[in-house]
């Protein structure tokens, strides 16, 4: 691969400019993808007026249509366009940083001191937040997603296939994209335009027009696409051809890598995914756990996607790797983040110079719709599989024919649990708090009940 010459700034947006304001986004960006969508919005749109609403919009879009966290993909395609490949990585790569940094201390600090008491009711109350936090996100998406009986069905059905059959999550997304599609070529009228916004993107950074460097061109895309399967892949062979491919740091890299094709749909919707594979499948740890990690990640800056960092630290604390524990889980995280988000840099890369194309086909609108109505299904899945295991000490399955369903013993409900997540959901929904307070009071009142002996 040629160098590139060093970022020209774009109509007068320098790159040293832009790297502060990048450092700032990945600074505020709490809140889930919703969140930092949001903050991206505001000021890279609103406030410093460097990308037009047209633009940011048909960015988007083209970052959902992706496997991985579409909003650390809109900030990495979003600092391509201003300042090329360099800019890519910077936006990209400070997105994700602060998140990366401070997963890794809290998990370092679980493992020490996850069982204390006082840590132990802290997490106790995070828990009830999470759930909230998680119901929240389903309202949320649902109310803009299933608006069509098409889209309805699809939720009904991603979300029997998900908790009674247990489908794996890529074959329902899979399943609905190509049902989007049919429907698209059955009715011309599904799926509508990329975006509605009219305003003009003429004055805004790099203009109505495309930059130089954002026209496609096939010996470039072969040559990016070569360097980032290399620094993907190579590690994950290495590991196999040298430790075995039944070794733990061999499996964190095969299933996360597995994971960052198949990611569509949001962090939400993966949770599910990554849920019934390390807690059922390979045991990396409990439903608890899961919980806890989706709380730490909640309280941090950066994708919530980060949780996977939480679950490789784990997987590779507790494996069997002759390293000192602490150590091993490092490496495991190290690994997982590696291998999760160096796709993301290959799809933007390969893919932005396409996107013009891609937005005027209107059958990828439709399966972008199909499948952001089955992710709503998912993500029921999610809030009962998360409720059962917050509201119930006692969770079991039982089985019907081909079925296999949760099932909470009534007897082992918790009222202290119950008590906090009404609070927290009469908090998100009436008090409108943002997520940082909401998780931080719910820790408090989780510590104060441990503190008065009701939990």
């Amino acid at each position: 691969m040629t160098a590139e010459r060093p970022p020209v700034p774009a109509h007068g947006v320098s790159f040293g400019e832009a790297l502060r304001v990048w450092a700032r986004v990945a600074l505020l960006s709490f809140g889930g993808p919703a969140g930092q969508i949001a903050v991206m919005h505001r000021i890279l749109v609103d406030e410093k007026r460097w990308i037009g609403e047209r633009r940011f919009l048909h960015a988007l879009n083209f970052c959902m249509l992706l496997p991985g966290p579409e909003a650390q993909q809109l900030a990495t395609y979003l600092g391509w366009l201003m300042h090329r490949t360099a800019g890519g990585l910077a936006a990209g790569l400070l997105f994700i940083l602060p998140g990366a940094v401070s997963i890794l201390a809290l998990s370092g600090l679980y493992v020490l001191y996850g069982d204390l008491p006082v840590v132990e009711a802290l997490f106790f109350g995070l828990k009830a937040a999470v759930l909230v936090v998680v119901v929240h996100a389903l309202i949320r998406l649902g109310g803009r997603t299933l608006r069509t009986g098409l889209a309805r069905a699809l939720a009904a059905a991603a979300f029997l296939a998900i908790y009674a059959f247990s489908a794996p999550f890529p074959l329902i997304v899979l399943a609905a994209g190509l049902t989007g599609l049919l429907a698209a070529r059955l009715d011309p009228g599904v799926g509508g335009s990329a975006h509605g916004a009219e305003a003009s993107d003429a004055e805004r950074v790099p203009g109505e027009g495309a930059p130089d460097h954002a026209r496609p061109r096939l010996g470039w895309a072969l040559r990016i696409s070569a360097v980032l399967l290399v620094l993907w892949l190579a590690p994950v062979l290495a590991l196999g051809l040298g430790l075995g491919w039944d070794h733990v740091f061999t499996q964190i890299a095969v299933f996360f890598s597995k994971l960052a094709v198949v990611t569509f749909g949001g962090a939400y919707a993966v949770l599910a995914y990554v849920a019934q594979a390390a807690v059922e499948t390979h045991g990396w740890l409990s439903p608890g756990e899961m919980i806890d990690g989706l709380g730490l990640a909640e309280t941090t800056p950066g994708p919530l996607i980060m949780v996977t960092q939480f679950v490789g630290f784990l997987a590779a604390f507790r494996g069997e790797t002759g390293l000192p524990p602490l150590l091993a889980g490092v490496i495991g995280a190290a690994l997982t983040t590696w291998v999760t988000f160096t796709p993301c840099f290959l799809w933007i890369f390969l893919g932005a110079p396409y996107v013009e194309a891609l937005r005027r086909v209107r059958a990828l609108s439709a399966a972008l719709s199909a499948v952001s109505a089955a992710v709503v299904g998912v993500i029921l899945n999610l809030a009962l599989w998360f409720g059962a295991r917050v509201l119930f000490s006692d969770v079991g399955t039982f089985a019907i024919g081909p079925l296999s369903l949760d099932a909470p013993r009534l007897a082992s409900l918790q009222p202290v649990s119950l008590v906090l997540v009404a609070a927290s959901g009469l908090a998100a929904w009436r008090l409108r708090l943002g997520v940082l307070p909401l998780i931080g009071g719910a820790a408090a009142a989780g510590t104060l009940a441990h503190l008065a002996g009701l939990a």
